[in-house]
């Protein structure tokens, strides 16, 4: 059974606190894994989540500021030391390659595993796949930063009514999905378009065009929400979100679901940035994000 969903593996900013890890973000998409952000204590979060490291196909990483990316070197020599059987593709900004080398060989392992590096260094797409489009955006932070973008392609759903008014029942009915005509009759007359789902990833940035063209009509949309209102101007001054900024963002957008995470320790009541997110007038479904939490993509519409 296909499964769409996201796992939280860790939900802090810069510093990790006794309830949060620093970030790490697993996205089963079907049968694949994309790993986004993989901080320190990754790969541990990764047990306690009940994911392996087979579940991993990608990894995408927004930056390279330490609490997003200094899980990378054990999670990549867990994948060769459990001798994944399949390739793994990473991304990151171009310009990060220094660093990512530097995680990649941090200590010595032997290789078993094909990693391919794809970085990115401009807006655009970055994979294809039959069941996703894999795409970054530039966004705006002190380093250079990318957010990314899955996107199912669209499909068709069948109309039982129309297909009973011409007759096309049992095989037929596959007959004309896979032909796109039978019997003179066309696809298009018995079906309608199904949009794909789409799944936006937006960390470290302030607002900008990138993050609204990353969260334009997602039906999953997981953004950093580092500060609370009355600290705007340090999250301006810092190359982040507030909560408010970033539910205004998913309001206008058309999110479905907001997932916000990524939180200054300073802060002790998640709660309230439920409560801003709401007074800025997001009407969506929302979740304040925890460490190990499970989010399942919502239903196609």
């Amino acid at each position: 059974m296909s499964v769409r969903e996201l796992v939280v593996l860790g939900t802090a900013s810069q510093v990790p606190t006794r309830h949060r890890n620093h970030n790490g973000y697993l996205l089963r998409w079907d049968g694949e894994g994309i790993l986004f952000d993989p901080g320190e204590g990754t790969q541990r979060q990764m047990l306690r989540a009940g994911v392996a490291a087979h579940d991993l196909n990608r990894i995408c990483v927004t930056h390279f500021h330490g609490d997003h990316s200094l899980g990378l070197a054990g999670v990549i020599q867990r994948i060769n030391l459990d001798q994944v059987p399949h390739e793994i593709t990473a991304h990151y900004p171009r310009s990060g390659k220094r660093f990512f080398d530097r995680l990649r060989y941090a200590t010595a392992y032997r290789e078993t595993v094909a990693l391919t590096e794809a970085p990115a260094d401009a807006d655009g797409p970055l994979a294809a796949t039959p069941a996703y489009t894999l795409e970054a955006r530039r966004l705006s932070h002190p380093v250079e930063s990318y957010g990314y973008r899955l996107t199912e392609p669209d499909g068709r759903r069948m109309l039982p009514d129309r297909l009973a008014a011409h007759g096309i029942t049992g095989p037929d009915v596959g007959r004309i999905q896979r032909e796109g005509s039978l019997g003179g009759v066309p696809l298009e007359a018995v079906s309608e378009v199904r949009r794909g789902q789409r799944f936006a990833f937006v960390m470290d940035t302030r607002l900008c065009e990138g993050v609204h063209a990353l969260a334009d009509g997602c039906d999953l949309l997981v953004i950093e929400s580092t500060f609370l209102d009355e600290d705007e101007p340090l999250a301006v001054e810092h190359g982040h979100l507030t909560a408010a900024q970033a539910a205004r963002a998913a309001r206008d957008a058309g999110v479905r679901h907001l997932v916000l995470t990524h939180f200054s320790q300073r802060y002790t009541d998640p709660e309230e940035f439920e409560r801003q997110a709401r007074a800025a007038g997001f009407e969506g479904e929302l979740t304040v994000a925890h460490d190990l939490l499970r989010v399942p993509v919502p239903k196609r519409r």
